[in-house]
């Protein structure tokens, strides 16, 4: 099953808005490394992605998924009709694959 995981919000300064949410909003920082920059409050499973300086690619909405199974997961969509946009991959970071709904917006999961 499918839980969220991040949400993007695109930002001029990676290093200010992670300050900013941190120091005056009082959220955690959650993982810090380059480009991929989540804050959170303290007990939450949802986190922001702090995007700096871009768009999400055409068609990706910025909201991430986990799951347990990637594979596995992309077999329950697919058999359940879903566009599988980009199949399960394996990275050097994670495992991932990506979904649309009908109107062509994209959705990333990841392996966690």
């Amino acid at each position: 099953m499918l839980k969220f995981e991040t949400v993007a919000v695109v930002v001029r300064d990676e290093k200010k808005a992670t300050k900013f949410w941190k120091d005056k909003v009082g959220f955690r920082v959650v993982t810090s490394w380059p480009h991929w920059v989540t804050v959170g409050p303290p007990g939450a499973n949802v986190h922001l992605h702090l995007c700096p300086d871009s768009r999400p690619e055409k068609g990706n909405t910025g909201y991430l998924f986990a799951t347990k199974d990637a594979k596995r997961e992309e077999a329950r969509l697919r058999s359940k009709g879903v566009k599988i946009t980009k199949p399960t991959k394996k990275e050097e970071w994670g495992t991932i694959f990506w979904f649309a709904d009908p109107d062509g917006n994209e959705f990333q999961v990841v392996e966690f």
